[in-house]
């Protein structure tokens, strides 16, 4: 019998694991120039694709724009990851929410990653987790460290009675057999 896969989604607070996540944070530096948050953003946009793709149905990555005129809060697709800034005047933490709440009122199962306290109160339960952004941190490098070990090749190892022996014992049968 084949079992129908559940489907999953990741949701995650953008700027918020950008700030709080171990991962880009050492990424984006300290002093967070605008070419080293945007390198953290679009590290963290492969991370999630590269995540989603191996664990989740989709994956959705929203960013604050609520003081960005330009907003519109359209969605758009990139490597595979649904990019969402907020529209003008609206929060991140509003439409985080607001997907949160769709999700589990289709009763599909979601993962929020924040480590914003409100949000996580707001969204979990009813088939919504959670995650903080350094546990997300931290499921990246062993996402990545994983994958980095399915591509090394792997070594036979040739299991002889001589590789089981001390050092000194080998000498002595090595001596013996060339004395013969």
């Amino acid at each position: 019998m084949i079992q129908k896969q559940r489907k999953k989604y990741l949701l995650v607070d953008g700027y918020n694991v950008l700030r709080s996540g171990s991962r880009y944070r050492d990424i984006a530096g300290p002093d967070y120039t605008h070419e080293a948050f945007n390198r953290a953003r679009e590290a963290l946009i492969k991370d999630v694709g590269s995540y989603a793709n191996a664990n989740f149905t989709d994956a959705t990555i929203v960013f604050d724009g609520a003081q960005n005129y330009a907003s519109t809060g359209q969605p758009q697709r990139i490597g595979g990851v649904r990019i969402v800034f907020s529209p003008v005047g609206v929060s991140a933490d509003h439409v985080i929410e607001k997907i949160a709440r769709e999700y589990r009122e289709r009763e599909l199962e979601c993962i929020v990653v924040t480590s914003d306290a409100g949000i996580q109160d707001a969204t979990f339960g009813g088939g919504i987790d959670r995650m903080s952004a350094n546990g997300f941190s931290r499921e990246m490098e062993m996402h990545y460290e994983d994958a980095h070990l399915d591509e090394l090749p792997a070594v036979a190892y040739k299991n002889t009675v001589l590789g089981r022996l001390d050092s000194s014992t080998a000498a002595k049968l090595k001596a013996l057999r060339d004395s013969l």
